[in-house]
Formats: C-alpha cells, sequence, structure tokens
C-alpha cells in the first residue's frame, strides 16, 4: 500500500481521463459514419430473417447432426463477422438465422455452403444472354456441335481452330501474395493448360504443348438438357434436378461438355441448383460468381478443408481487394508442387460450384500461401474470408425471401427500461446529495463522466465489430450504475472511518484513499469474473447482459481512480468544503470530539 503522504498529482489524473475522452470522441465523429449513434439489436431496431432450407443430393431428410454441426458453423461465421445479436435456430429441416437490421444478403451469405475447390480451368468463354443462344433442340437452333452431320463449333475443345489455353480477359495472374498481375492483352501465346494432376508431367521447357486428344469414334450421345421446373411447381424432384445437371455438367464425354458449355454459357445469371453438390471427382462446366465467364473445369486438386486461415485485405500494389489464405502442412505441399508443374495455366477457385477467380500461374508458389483475387468489395472479401476460414457447411441451403422483423414489442420494453433507469439514477443521485452533500455533487460528474465514456465505447463497438445493443444489455448498463455508485460508498465510508478516528477532512481523504481501493478492485474484480464467466457459458441475449456489466464494471475502475479520487482530493484542500455544513460530515466529526474527549477523561482519571 503507498504512503498516505506520497505526492499526489490530481491534475494529471484528470487531464490524462480529459485526453481518453476526447480520443474516443474524435473516432467517434471523425471516422466511419461519423454519426454518434449506437447499433440497436433485433429486439430494439428490427431486423431481417431468412429461412434457410436445407436440401441434400439424394433427396433425403437431413440428419439430425448434421442440422446441429451447420448451426455450429453459421454461429461462429456471425461471430466472425462481428455480427452482435444474431439468432440462428433450428427449425425442422430449416435454419432460421435473424439478423439485426434490414440487409437479407447478410443472412443469406451466412448460409452459403462455402465448399471450395481449386479446378485447374480447361476451357473459358464469354456468356451470352440467354436470348442469343437457344439451347440445342428448340425451335430455330442449330444443331448441337458433334451431331452427325454437323462440323465442330469453333473455339471450343477438340475443335480445330480451339484455343484450350485461352484464358478470359480481366482475370490477373496467380502469384505470391502481393504480386502486380501481369498486363493483359500482351500478344505472347497462353500456355496449355494443365493435364489431369497429377496423372502427366509437365512438360519440359522448349517442348511443344501436346495436341488436343481427338474426339472418341464414337461419342455419345448429347443428354438433353434438364428443362427448368415450372414456375407453379412448388414440389419439383430436387433431387432428379440435381442428378441431371451432374449428367449434363460434369460428364468426362467430350461432346457432352462442348454441348455444356454452349448451354451454360445462355444461363450463367440463373440460380444454380448444383450449388454445392458438384463432385469434386469429375470435370465442370460453370460461369464465374459474377456471370460474365463460362469455364470448363478439370478435377479438383485440393478442397478448402486444406484451407488453415483466411483473411481480407486491400492489396496495394493491385490496388484491390483480395483474400489471402493459409493452407495446412499438406494442401501447402500439393499447392506448391501443382503450381511448380503448371506455370503458364490457368486455375480456377470454385466456391460452391461457381468460380470466384481464374488466375493465371506465374511461378511456383512454396509458403503455403496463396491470394484470391476477383471483383471483391471491402464486404465481400471479408465474407469471403470468413465462410472459409470457419470451414464449408454439412449440408446445401436454399434461402427463402428476407422477411422483416418488428421492433414493436422491443421499443415498448426499451422505454419502460428506460425510465426505470432514469428513477433509479436518478435515486442514486438524491440519496448521494441527501446523505453526502457536496460529495454528493461529485459522484453526479463521475456518473456523467462514466456515462460518457460507456455511450461513445459502444459507437465505436458497434461501428467496427458489429456490437448491438439489446435490452439485454441496456439492463447490464443499469446494473453498472449501481456497481460505480457501490465504489463512491466504500471511499466515502472509509473518509468517515478515518474521521472517527480522529483525523481531519484533509487528512482523512488521502488515508480513506490508502484503504478503500483495494476494496474498490477486489470488488469490481469478481463481478468482472462474474460477467466473464456468464458470457463465455451464456448464449443469446444474455451475452449482451454479461458485455455490458463487465464493461461497465472495468469504466468504474478508470472513472473511480482518475476522477472520483482526484475530485475529492481537490475538495479536501478547499477549506470550503471541510465545512461540516457543507460536506456532510459533521456528524462523524461530533463522534471523534466524544471519543478524544472520554480518552482525555479516561485518562486524567488514571
Amino acid at each position: 500500500m503507498a504512503s498516505s503522504s506520497a505526492p499526489v498529482h490530481p491534475a494529471r489524473y484528470l487531464t490524462l481521463f480529459l485526453v481518453l475522452l476526447i480520443g474516443v470522441y474524435l473516432l467517434v465523429f471523425l471516422t466511419g459514419d461519423k454519426q454518434a449513434k449506437t447499433k440497436l439489436g433485433i429486439d430494439l431496431q428490427g431486423g431481417t430473417r431468412v429461412t434457410l432450407t436445407a436440401r441434400t443430393p439424394d433427396g433425403s431428410a437431413p440428419t439430425r447432426e448434421a442440422l446441429i454441426q451447420a448451426q455450429q458453423i453459421i454461429g461462429a461465421r456471425v461471430n466472425g463477422l462481428g455480427v452482435s445479436g444474431s439468432e440462428v435456430v433450428i427449425d425442422g429441416n430449416n435454419l432460421v438465422i435473424t439478423v439485426p437490421g434490414n440487409d437479407g444478403n447478410e443472412a443469406r451469405n451466412l448460409g452459403q455452403t462455402a465448399r471450395l475447390y481449386i479446378r485447374p480451368v480447361i476451357h473459358a468463354m464469354p456468356a451470352q444472354p440467354k436470348q442469343a443462344q437457344p439451347p440445342a433442340g428448340a425451335p430455330g437452333a442449330p444443331p448441337a456441335p458433334g451431331a452427325p452431320g454437323t462440323a465442330p463449333a469453333p473455339g471450343v475443345p477438340g475443335a480445330p481452330g480451339a484455343l484450350p489455353g485461352e484464358a478470359p480477359q480481366g482475370e490477373p495472374p496467380a502469384g505470391q501474395p502481393g504480386e502486380a498481375p501481369a498486363a493483359p492483352g500482351s500478344g505472347e501465346q497462353p500456355a496449355p493448360q494443365p493435364r489431369p494432376y497429377p496423372r502427366d508431367p509437365a512438360p519440359t521447357p522448349g517442348e511443344p504443348a501436346p495436341a488436343p486428344a481427338p474426339p472418341a469414334p464414337a461419342p455419345a450421345p448429347a443428354p438433353a438438357p434438364a428443362p427448368a421446373p415450372a414456375p407453379g411447381d412448388a414440389k419439383a424432384d430436387l433431387a432428379q434436378r440435381i442428378a441431371d445437371e451432374k449428367q449434363l455438367r460434369q460428364s468426362t464425354n467430350q461432346s457432352v461438355q462442348i454441348l455444356a458449355l454452349q448451354f451454360q454459357a445462355t444461363r450463367c445469371g440463373e440460380e444454380d441448383v448444383l450449388a454445392g453438390n458438384d463432385d469434386p471427382n469429375l470435370p465442370l462446366v460453370t460461369c464465374s460468381t459474377d456471370g460474365s465467364t463460362v469455364y470448363l473445369l478439370n478435377k479438383s486438386i485440393m478442397s478448402g478443408e486444406e484451407i488453415q486461415n483466411a483473411t481480407s485485405g486491400l492489396d496495394q500494389q493491385q490496388g484491390q481487394y483480395v483474400v489471402d489464405v493459409e493452407f495446412k502442412s499438406g494442401g501447402a505441399k500439393t499447392w506448391a508442387d501443382f503450381t511448380a508443374a503448371n506455370v503458364g495455366t490457368q486455375t480456377a477457385f470454385t466456391l460452391d460450384s461457381r468460380v470466384v477467380s481464374a488466375p493465371e500461374i506465374r511461378e511456383a508458389i512454396p509458403g503455403g500461401r496463396t491470394q484470391i483475387t476477383g471483383k471483391f468489395t471491402a464486404d465481400s472479401a471479408r465474407e469471403l474470408a470468413n465462410v472459409l476460414k470457419y470451414g464449408s457447411l454439412p449440408l446445401s441451403f436454399e434461402s427463402s425471401e428476407a422477411e422483416t422483423v418488428s421492433a414493436t414489442l422491443g421499443l415498448s420494453s426499451l422505454r419502460a427500461g428506460l425510465i426505470a433507469g432514469a428513477i433509479g439514477l436518478a435515486a442514486v443521485l438524491l440519496y448521494s446529495l441527501l446523505y453526502y452533500r457536496v460529495l454528493g455533487l461529485l459522484v453526479a460528474l463521475s456518473l456523467v463522466a462514466s456515462g460518457a465514456m460507456v455511450f461513445a465505447i459502444l459507437v465505436l463497438l458497434g461501428r467496427y465489430i458489429g456490437y448491438t445493443l439489446d435490452l439485454a444489455g441496456i439492463a447490464g448498463l443499469i446494473i453498472g450504475i449501481g456497481t460505480t455508485a457501490d465504489s463512491f460508498v466504500v471511499f466515502f465510508e472509509r473518509i468517515k472511518d478515518e474521521i472517527r478516528e480522529g483525523r481531519s477532512f484533509r487528512s482523512a481523504v488521502p488515508r480513506g484513499w490508502a484503504r478503500a481501493r483495494k476494496t474498490i478492485v477486489s470488488g469490481n474484480a469478481v463481478t468482472f469474473l462474474a460477467a466473464l464467466v456468464l458470457y463465455v457459458l451464456a448464449i443469446g441475449q444474455v451475452k449482451g447482459f454479461a458485455f455490458t456489466l463487465g464493461l461497465t464494471t472495468l469504466l468504474d475502475l478508470v472513472v473511480v481512480f482518475l476522477v472520483t479520487w482526484p475530485l475529492v482530493y481537490l475538495a479536501s484542500k478547499s477549506p470550503t468544503m471541510a465545512k461540516p455544513a457543507l460536506n456532510g460530515l459533521g456528524a462523524v466529526q461530533q463522534i471523534a470530539r466524544e471519543r478524544r474527549e472520554a480518552a482525555h477523561a479516561t485518562a486524567g482519571r488514571g
């Protein structure tokens, strides 16, 4: 314990708190949206609810274990995005996600399966408007390529004059993280695309590219593309549709691949029924996420299960947002070997059966790290990194339309809670003024300082980590008022104890503080520990209560040490504040005088 006679510099403590307070409010008004508004939870501002219906490739009902695993993964994604106050519940064979605000896309993105595969690109071609290329067999449509009596279609694999290694414009090359992409249109002949990895070795330098394999002597007839279900048919056989898509878009027959490329190029803007259900051991015909390019991809060389971590950020050299991926040890070796053997070829990162990015490999990439590039925004890059980091869902889901959740009941409860909080605060201040007189004003100043700091921190937490304030959180704040008041009472009662022992108000304040601060720290430590345990073990809105209770407990220590103690110390140096009529310590001083007189009388008789 520090000596009570140690020099005290109250101005330093008050200046430090003032600097902290000004600093957080500068962050409030000079960063982000520059508005001093806290993010409110679902019960206070309403929200958006999306129902995710599980679908399996064979049409069977999902298992309970798979639904629970999916619920846990989506919950981890919610926490990874910093979205507080969200709910993920199981309802039969569905998952119901409710997030604060009116952004339904955020809830839908949380439910994406996030099955990532890395596939070599065999061929890429621009997508076409649906009306520009009617599917084979339609009236007026050209005969399917590979059909008897027709010439092979130009620009597709296996056709004369085709460019199997041609990459679509605008895709950056793959290389070490942070490497600038090669300039499009350099005029160099693209290298041949990789063979099925790792069956065939890479060509030696200077070796001519192998000629495309000749088509099979008797190609199997191409299956008719799966017709889309009628809009009014709500009971369409989903399992059969997925099987038909696989038969068309994951065929190993070259003629079927040609047909699938042409057909898929006309429907890149449609919902993909195969999303998250493609077989990684078969080729795949699919579109890019922006719908501008259609790809023929080889079988996967690696899955997202080999990803150790994923983060997003702005690449300063490329001037675009990227997702940095770190592989596990096995995935790092596979990626290093593959990139070393396939320099100059194009490789696609597919997420839920769609191509996120298809860069060209410029050099071997050792070290287990790489980048996924694309037309990302800050939010989309962060969401992609988030879903990759927490893994893929065991099921694929079909999302419903977003529904708005009303906040009428929450607003009524908020109004009642705020009234209760105001009454409680007024009662604390009234008691402090009646019992401690002018010292009660110091209590009021300390509570105002604490409230101003709490409000600014809640605004910043909502802005930077997505924390939302709900009714349970407001309850934690109200209880925090009582915790702060307890610290004042402990301090003031210690001052009274010193005065009862015969000391003056001026000397009692530093001695009382030296005895009170241990008790204040111990009491707040117990409260903070209880809030921490509650936050770790609780679920749902109870976490919000525990969070705000812990926050106000920490700020109580800051306010008591940097505001209350310096203010009371300054008051003890004032002759005016030493008057019993002002500090409310007259009765205690009378007790001290009576004790001294009794002690003198006893000493005189002795």
